[in-house]
C-alpha cells in the first residue's frame, strides 16, 4: 500500500525538507564551481530560490533557524580552534589594532550616513551602525579549503572580529536598554561582572574539564560529542552573560585549541561534520532571508539598501588597507582582510531583528538590512577566494618543495594498548602531504603461527587502517613471517626505503639498557631511519608542554634537520608548548628558525648533561620528555645517555617520553662529509622552506664560529 505524502508548498515532511537541503548541498557546490562562483553564494542563492519569498519550497520555521544557528557557532568555533595559537599570540597586538579600526571606523562613517542620509535620529543611526561594524566570517570555510587558515592576516583579522563582534554587541544591548530607560549603574556593575565571570570560565575552566574528560574517555564517539558540548555550552554561558553566542562559541575553540591535534581522527570529524552539514544549512537560512521584491518596493528601500551597502564596503574596505599599510601586508593579504571583515550576517541580523522589534529601525531599514547581507556575502567571498587563491600560489614553492619530500614513516604494531599512542604520534609528525606513506607493521613469528594469531594481526591492522582514514591518511598495513623481530623490521625498512621508525612501549613496561641495546642499536647500524621510541602515560592531545633535551653538537649531524621537522610538526600540530633545553649556540640555530617558522616555544641554556636529573624540578603535571639520544664515537654522544633508562623509570615514571635517535652517518668523519651525502642531502631539501632555513641557520652558526676563532 502506498503511503500519502503532503507534498503541498510549503513543504512541511521533514523527510522530504531534509531531501530537499541535501540535493542542495551536494548540487550547489559542484554547479557553482564550474561556473567560478564560490560555493557558500550558491547555497545563499540556492536558500533564497526555495524560501518564502522565492519558490516557497521551505520556510524559515524553527528547525531551519535552530540548525542555522548551530551552524554559525559552527563557524565561529572553527576560528577559534583551527587558528594558530603561537601566531595568535604574536599577532595579538595587530588584532586589537585591526578590531578597532574595523569597528570605529563603521562606526563613525555609520552613524554619519544614517543621521544626514537616511535622516534617523541618532539613537537609531547608533543602532545602524553598530549593524554595519559587525560581521561573520562566512569566508573562512573557503580559506580553509585553500589551506591558508594559519595566514598570519587571517589570524589577524579572525583575532579583530572578536573583538568587533563584541564591541558591536555591546552596543546593541546598550542603545536598546537605553530606548527602554535601564541603563543605570547597576546596568553597568551586572554587564561587566557577567561578561568578566563568563571569560574566566571558558577560558579557564573548559580546558581543565576537557583535559580531564580526554584522559579518562578516548572513545572518538565521546569526544566528538563532548566538543559538541562545549560548542553550545560556550555559547549558552555567553548569552547569560548579556553577549551573543558567537562570542562564547569562539572562545570556546580557542580555549581547547591546544587540546585537539590540528591532523587526528577527531578534528577531521569536527571539519566534516561543520563542513558537510551545519555550515551549509547555515548559508541557505541567510538565503532564505532575502525577499527580492525589497529591490522594487519603492525608491525609499532602494536608496537604504544602496546607502547601507556602500558604507558597509567602503568602511570594512578602509580598515583592512589602513591594516595593510601599517603592518605592510601584501595586496593578497589585505583582499583576505577584506573577505573575512566585509560579510554581514549573523550579528548584523541579531541587530536589525532587535532594533525592528522595539522600534528603533523600520521595514526600509530591514529590507535594506537584507540586500546589504547578500551583496556584502557575494563580494567577501569572491575578494576572499581570490586573495587565498594569490596566497596559496605565493607559499606554493614551499608546500610544492615539501610534496616532494621523500617521507616513509613505519609503525612496528604488536600491542593494541599502545596502538591508537602510537598512530597519533605519526599523525603529528609526518608533512601534511604524505597521506600514503604510513605503514603499520605486524611482525609474527614463524615458530608460534597460529590462525589466532594471524587473526588478532589482521584485526591490529585493520585497526591501524582505520585510525589512519579518520585523518585522512592511508595507512598500508604490512604483515611479515619471521623468526627474528629486529631482522623482520629491518627487511621492510630495506624494501621501502622508511625513513622514519615509531616504536613504543607499553604504560606497564620499563624502558631497559638490553632493549635499548638489541633492538635499537640493530636498527640504527643497520638503517638510515630516524628512530622515535615513544612511552605514552597519557593521550598525546592532554600534554601541556614538552621539553626537548639536545646535546651539545647535535647540530653537526646529517639527521638534525630530519628529526628537528618532525618535532617542529608536533610543536605545530599538537598545540603543546616545546621548551628546547640545549646550549647556546644549538638554541641560536633554534630562534632564527622559530623566527621564519613561529611555533609555541621557548629557549633555555642547558649543557651539563652530568647534571641531567636537574630537569626533573621541570618536569610537572601534563607534561612530556623528548631526549634527542646518540651512539657512541658521534659528535653529539655524552656518557649520560647510558643511564637515561634508569633515569625515565626512577625519576620520570608519571611522564609521557620520547627517545629519539637522529639519522647518523656511517662514518665518524668529519660533519661536513656527511652534509655531502647526495641521497640524505635531497631528503633536507625537501623539506622545503623549513628545511632551507634550518640549513642557512646552520651555516651562519658555523661562520660565527669561525670569526669567534679568529678573534
Amino acid at each position: 500500500m502506498l503511503l500519502s505524502l503532503d507534498l503541498s508548498l510549503p513543504i512541511s515532511n521533514p523527510t522530504v525538507q531534509f531531501l530537499i537541503l541535501f540535493v542542495i548541498i551536494l548540487l550547489a557546490p559542484i554547479l557553482f564551481n564550474r561556473i567560478k562562483i564560490p560555493s557558500l553564494i550558491g547555497l545563499i542563492i540556492a536558500g533564497a530560490v526555495i524560501g518564502p519569498y522565492g519558490v516557497g519550497i521551505m520556510m524559515r520555521d524553527s528547525n531551519m533557524i535552530m540548525i542555522g544557528n548551530a551552524g554559525l557557532l559552527y563557524i565561529m568555533f572553527l576560528a577559534g580552534i583551527e587558528i594558530d595559537v603561537a601566531e595568535f599570540k604574536k599577532n595579538s597586538s595587530k588584532s586589537l589594532v585591526f578590531g578597532l579600526l574595523t569597528f570605529s571606523i563603521p562606526m563613525t562613517i555609520g552613524i554619519f550616513a544614517g543621521y544626514y542620509l537616511l535622516n534617523l535620529s541618532m539613537i537609531s543611526s547608533v543602532l545602524l551602525a553598530s549593524m554595519i561594524a559587525s560581521h561573520t566570517l562566512i569566508a573562512y570555510p573557503l580559506i580553509s579549503k585553500f589551506g591558508v587558515g594559519k595566514n598570519r592576516a587571517v589570524t589577524v583579522a579572525v583575532g579583530g572580529t572578536m573583538i568587533t563582534d563584541t564591541l558591536a554587541l555591546l552596543v546593541l544591548a546598550v542603545i536598546v536598554s537605553m530606548n527602554e530607560g535601564q541603563v543605570t549603574s547597576a546596568f553597568w556593575t551586572q554587564l561587566t561582572v557577567s561578561i568578566v565571570l563568563f571569560t574566566l570560565v571558558v577560558v579557564f575552566l573548559f580546558p581543565i574539564i576537557t583535559r580531564w574528560f580526554f584522559k579518562k574517555f578516548q572513545d572518538s564517539t565521546s569526544q566528538f560529542i563532548f566538543v559538541m558540548l562545549i560548542i553550545f555550552l560556550g555559547g549558552f554561558l555567553a548569552e547569560l552573560a548579556g553577549i551573543e553566542a558567537i562570542i562564547g562559541a569562539f572562545l570556546a575553540g580557542l580555549s581547547i585549541n591546544r587540546l585537539i591535534p590540528h591532523v587526528s581522527p577527531l578534528m577531521n570529524r569536527i571539519d566534516f561534520v561543520g563542513n558537510a552539514i551545519f555550515i551549509p544549512i547555515f548559508l541557505i537560512s541567510v538565503g532564505m532571508l532575502i525577499d527580492y521584491r525589497a529591490f522594487v518596493t519603492g525608491f525609499e528601500t532602494i536608496k537604504v539598501a544602496i546607502v547601507m551597502t556602500v558604507v558597509a564596503i567602503l568602511a570594512k574596505f578602509l580598515a583592512a588597507w589602513a591594516t595593510q599599510k601599517i603592518y605592510g601586508y601584501t595586496k593578497a593579504e589585505r583582499m583576505l582582510i577584506f573577505g573575512l571583515s566585509n560579510a554581514q550576517a549573523a550579528a548584523t541580523l541579531a541587530a536589525v531583528m532587535v532594533g525592528h522589534r522595539v522600534g528603533l529601525l523600520d521595514d526600509n531599514i530591514l529590507n535594506g538590512a537584507i540586500v546589504m547581507i547578500l551583496v556584502t556575502c557575494t563580494i567577501a567571498s569572491l575578494r576572499a577566494q581570490k586573495g587565498a587563491m594569490e596566497v596559496s600560489l605565493t607559499e606554493g614553492l614551499e608546500t610544492d618543495n615539501a610534496e616532494n619530500i621523500d617521507e616513509r614513516i613505519l609503525i612496528p604494531v604488536a600491542n593494541k594498548d599502545t596502538l591508537k599512542d602510537l598512530v597519533d604520534l605519526s599523525l603529528v609528525i609526518k608533512s601534511k602531504s604524505n597521506t600514503r606513506s604510513v605503514y603499520a607493521l605486524n611482525i609474527i613469528k614463524s615458530s608460534e603461527t597460529t590462525p589466532q594469531i594471524e587473526k588478532d594481526s589482521q584485526q591490529l591492522l585493520n585497526d591501524a587502517i582505520k585510525m589512519g582514514a579518520g585523518a585522512d591518511t592511508e595507512i598500508q598495513p604490512l604483515r611479515r613471517y619471521d623468526m627474528n623481530i629486529l631482522n623482520g623490521i629491518l627487511g621492510v625498512v630495506k624494501k621501502y626505503s622508511i625513513t622514519d621508525i615509531v616504536m613504543g612501549l607499553h604504560i606497564k613496561q620499563e624502558i631497559s639498557e638490553s632493549f635499548l641495546g638489541n633492538l635499537i642499536e640493530g636498527v640504527l647500524e643497520k638503517s638510515q631511519s630516524t628512530l622515535f621510541v615513544y612511552k605514552a602515560i597519557q593521550p598525546l592531545s592532554t600534554v601541556k608542554r614538552r621539553l626537548v633535551i639536545i646535546p651539545p653538537h647535535a647540530d653537526r649531524e646529517l639527521g638534525f634537520p630530519l628529526w628537528l621537522a618532525k618535532v617542529w610538526n608536533l610543536g605545530r600540530n599538537s598545540g603543546a608548548k616545546l621548551s628546547f633545553f640545549a646550549n647556546d649556540r644549538i638554541l641560536s640555530t633554534l630562534k632564527r628558525i622559530h623566527k621564519e617558522h613561529p611555533i609555541d616555544a621557548d629557549f633555555h641554556v642547558f649543557s651539563d648533561w652530568n647534571d641531567f636529573l636537574i630537569l626533573s624540578k621541570e618536569v610537572g603535571k601534563d607534561q612530556g620528555l623528548i631526549i634527542v639520544m646518540s651512539r657512541e664515537q658521534k659528535p653529539s654522544y655524552h656518557e649520560t645517555m647510558k643511564r637515561i633508562p634508569d633515569y625515565l623509570n626512577k625519576y620520570f615514571s608519571g611522564t609521557n617520553f620520547m627517545l629519539l635517535y637522529p639519522v647518523q652517518s656511517a662514518a665518524p668523519e668529519d660533519y661536513h662529509n656527511d652534509m655531502v651525502n647526495a641521497s640524505l642531502l635531497a631528503t633536507v631539501r625537501g623539506l622545503g622552506g623549513f628545511g632551507e632555513t634550518i640549513m642557512s641557520s646552520i651555516k651562519e652558526e658555523e661562520q660565527l664560529d669561525e670569526v669567534r676563532k679568529l678573534q
